[in-house]
């Protein structure tokens, strides 16, 4: 039986990551990690280079995603063992990543408005090449000298209900869950605590409803878990039947602090939880992108 540390939530360049994927396995592996999953946001475009990586450095690879989903606060939909190539999850992804660029300039236009000289072209450069996201953004305003870090930026203008925010469009949690199903994989909810409840809601009951979805498992073990949270997230995830999962949502120096496979206090993802998690893996859907999304 394999032993060690894992790491279930890491983000590369593929999305908002400032580490390659390769270049981020072989970091995985150099820390003593047995396995990673590469959880890009709305993106599976790192999956391919870092399972090759993977095979090189010694370290397992499981090829995954996190997408966004409409709900007060903040839901984040983890998918594990996803089949990278399927035809329906690239449709999904693509229109999602519209989403995003569709608020880009808007999220340009709020800023100059609140008298910062920057342009889509500079934070297109932060990006290099890859999907933009916020943290291009926050990177660009540290950069220029208007915020000390990107905490600073998310706090005072990038971040939800903030002055330069922008909301975009998203999928329904149904329907993300239901992508992730449809691609072959393992839906879980990640970071709990992000969760605003709306008032006719418990935790417990909308775990109950996201498991009508077809959820699998709730990300327990995360860094910005107090003890408490990640207590009542593990009793929760018992009395309810969902598998415990847990990382690190490392992000290179996007997060400055933060190291691969480790968080605050006693942070560490053993092994055994992702032997668990291969026993749920279901057999590919052959429905190839059933999920319409317009």
């Amino acid at each position: 039986m394999t032993t060690g540390l894992i790491d279930l939530h890491i983000h590369t360049t593929a999305s908002d990551g400032t580490m390659t994927p390769a270049r981020m396995v072989f970091h995985a592996a150099g820390s003593g990690l047995k396995a990673v999953a590469i959880t890009d946001h709305d993106t599976v475009d790192g999956v391919s280079e870092a399972i090759a990586a993977g095979k090189e450095a010694g370290i397992e690879v499981v090829p995954g995603v996190e997408i966004g989903v409409d709900y007060p606060g903040e839901m984040h939909i983890l998918g594990y063992y996803i089949d990278h190539k399927n035809s329906g999850l690239a449709r999904g992804l693509s229109c999602l990543r519209r989403y995003r660029e569709e608020r880009n300039p808007m999220m340009i236009e709020k800023l100059r408005e609140l008298g910062f000289d920057i342009t889509l072209e500079e934070v297109a450069g932060i990006a290099g090449g890859n999907v933009i996201g916020r943290p291009h953004f926050a990177a660009l305003l540290t950069r220029k000298g208007y915020t000390a870090d990107n905490r600073e930026a998310f706090d005072r203008y990038l971040g939800a209900g903030k002055p330069a925010y922008v909301k975009k469009d998203r999928l329904s949690p149904q329907d993300g869950i239901k992508m992730i199903i449809e691609a072959g994989g393992i839906p879980v909810l990640a970071h709990p605590r992000y969760l605003r409840i709306r008032e006719d809601h418990s935790l417990k009951e909308l775990i109950h409803e996201l498991r009508g979805f077809g959820l699998k498992g709730i990300e327990v073990f995360y860094p910005e878990h107090t003890p408490e949270e990640t207590e009542r997230f593990y009793q929760l995830a018992s009395a309810t039947g969902l598998l415990v999962t847990g990382g690190t949502d490392f992000h290179g120096t996007n997060k400055p602090g933060l190291k691969i496979g480790t968080g605050p206090g006693d942070l560490r993802v053993r092994y055994s939880l992702l032997e668990k998690l291969k026993k749920n893996i279901p057999n590919p859907s052959k429905n190839n992108g059933s999920l319409r999304i317009y």
